[in-house]
This record gives structure tokens, C-alpha cells and sequence, in this order.
């Protein structure tokens, strides 16, 4: 998958605290400090502080009352809802935009189902959540809603942060799926592949709540 070099330094700042935050180099609690950050990063204070604001609207910071900055814990409860409310969005967007996709359409959701696997077998869970993502926006963006897209960024950028503890069997249970919704695909059968998609995100959900966390109320991750 390409990289594109962030435009502006706050984009830059961004893209590396989110990058430390889902890879959990930065622990769930770590407090942010905008003048050590801003040393560590090589940058001013401004771009680190527009960082951690937009951090913030993405649920990976929480801003205190005191203007304290700290990585967002994840507990159990929010890491259901975040995934129940994924649900919903692209669910919702699958079924829009399903009956518009073209062969090129088609042929682009395989090669991000085979760099899904691949960043899997390379042990890099980060570049498979991103790679599984685009999977479904592309039938999303082929709705033409790009405004249900901005909001399953949104949801997806908070959801990632448990990425790092995901068990080889809920990756399984998406790239089962995957593999079942390409073939209704190209068989022509769209209604098929949306109901694959949306049983996708039970069986998920279900295979989560017994497997993605223990007995701990939140996670360091």
C-alpha cells in the first residue's frame, strides 16, 4: 500500500501519535506532554497541539478538565459499542453502495483482501486493520456517500486502538467472510454479499465479546 507524506506538519504530528498510539508504543494512560512532544518530534508547539486536538475528536486523547492529555483507555464496554456502532455504518453503507460496483471495483477489494492477509502473515496488525477497512469503503465510496465515510473513518480510527489484541480467529473470521463476499460478488449476487457482510459483523461481535478481552476492566493497549 502507497504512503502519502503528510502535507503540513500538524498532519505529520498526527500521523505519527496515531501511528504510536494504535501500534501501543504509546500505553493507554501515557500522559502527552505538548513541550516534550514537540522536542521529541522536532517540531513547534502549535502543529502538536492541533495534533492533539484532532486526536481528541478521534477518540485516542482525552483532554481533563485541567488540560491534561493522556492516551483514552479502552475498557471492554467501549471496544463492543465502537464495534456495534461500525456495524451499523458499514452495514448501512454496504448495502448503498453494493449494487454500484463495477469489475474494477471488484478486482480493487481483492487486492485489498490480499494485502489484508499478507500484512496478517507479516505480523502487522495495523497495516491489516487498514487494508480490511478499505475493503468495505470501497463499496461505501461507491454509494457516493462520502459524508457515511468520513464517519466510519472516525469510528475505525477509535476501534483500531484494539487491533494489537485481536486473536488469529476473529482476523479468520474476516477474511472468511471476505472470501465468501468476493465470490457473491463476482457471481453477480449482491444481495447475497450484504447479508454475508452484515453476518460478518455478528460473527465478529459475538467471537469479541468472548475473546478480545479477559476479566480486566481495560487493557493497556
Amino acid at each position: 500500500m502507497s504512503y502519502a507524506v503528510p502535507p503540513t506538519r500538524t498532519a505529520a504530528v498526527v500521523h505519527q501519535l496515531r501511528k504510536e498510539i494504535l501500534s501501543g508504543d504509546l500505553l493507554a494512560g501515557t500522559v502527552i506532554k505538548d513541550a516534550e512532544l514537540a522536542a521529541r518530534l522536532g517540531v513547534s508547539i502549535t502543529p502538536v497541539r492541533e495534533a492533539i486536538a484532532q486526536l481528541s475528536v478521534e477518540g485516542l486523547i482525552d483532554i481533563a478538565p485541567n488540560r491534561t492529555r493522556q492516551v483514552t483507555q479502552v475498557t471492554q464496554k467501549k471496544a463492543l459499542e465502537l464495534i456495534d456502532v461500525m456495524s451499523v455504518l458499514a452495514c448501512a453503507g454496504f448495502e448503498w453502495g453494493v449494487d454500484n460496483l463495477t469489475a474494477a471495483h471488484i478486482d480493487l477489494m481483492r487486492q485489498r483482501q490480499t494485502e489484508f492477509v499478507e500484512a496478517l502473515r507479516a505480523g502487522n496488525v495495523l497495516a491489516a486493520g487498514a487494508a480490511g477497512g478499505e475493503f468495505g469503503s470501497i463499496v461505501i465510496m461507491a454509494s457516493g456517500n462520502r459524508e457515511l465515510q468520513s464517519m466510519v473513518d472516525l469510528v475505525r480510527s477509535r476501534a483500531m486502538r484494539t487491533a494489537p489484541l485481536i486473536a488469529e480467529s476473529l482476523w479468520n473470521t474476516v477474511i472468511e467472510a471476505h472470501d465468501d463476499i468476493l465470490r457473491q460478488l463476482e457471481a453477480g449476487n449482491t444481495q447475497a454479499a450484504s447479508a454475508r457482510y452484515k453476518q460478518m459483523y455478528v460473527d465478529y461481535r459475538a467471537l469479541a465479546e468472548q475473546q478480545l478481552f479477559d476479566t480486566r476492566d481495560s487493557v493497556r493497549a
